[in-house]
């Protein structure tokens, strides 16, 4: 059954000139093994994060590096999730999350699907 679902659109240069503006927040938003990709693969990063965040309801509370996109050795990407988002999706009895990441053109997009 599905629990929830959520996507996002980010537009890899607004998103360049957010973290420009703001220093830190690179390290608030993406773990460290996401901060050493290329910019358009960390804007696909950060929508897949706001897309999981829509398909939970979008709680307040939840810790963005509670999250990292990962990919499997043929390139499925993949959620692991840990502290505040780990219980989260406990709470909602969610079984399996899937996950699709793109960026292109300038943009950087996700889409989120949680089952039970």
């Amino acid at each position: 059954m599905i629990v929830g679902i959520g996507t996002d659109l980010c537009v890899v240069e607004r998103f360049e000139a957010m973290l420009e503006r703001r220093p830190g927040l690179l390290g608030r938003l993406l773990t460290p093994g996401e901060q050493e990709l290329s910019l358009p693969s960390q804007a696909a990063r950060f929508a897949a994060k706001e897309a999981l965040a829509k398909a939970l309801g979008s709680p307040g509370g939840m810790r963005w590096l509670d999250c990292e996109v990962t990919k499997s050795e043929v390139g499925v990407p993949s959620f692991v999730a840990t502290g505040t988002v780990a219980a989260r999706i406990a709470a909602l009895g969610i079984s399996s999350i899937h996950l699709s990441i793109s960026h292109d053109g300038g943009y950087a997009t996700a889409m989120v699907v949680c089952e039970s």
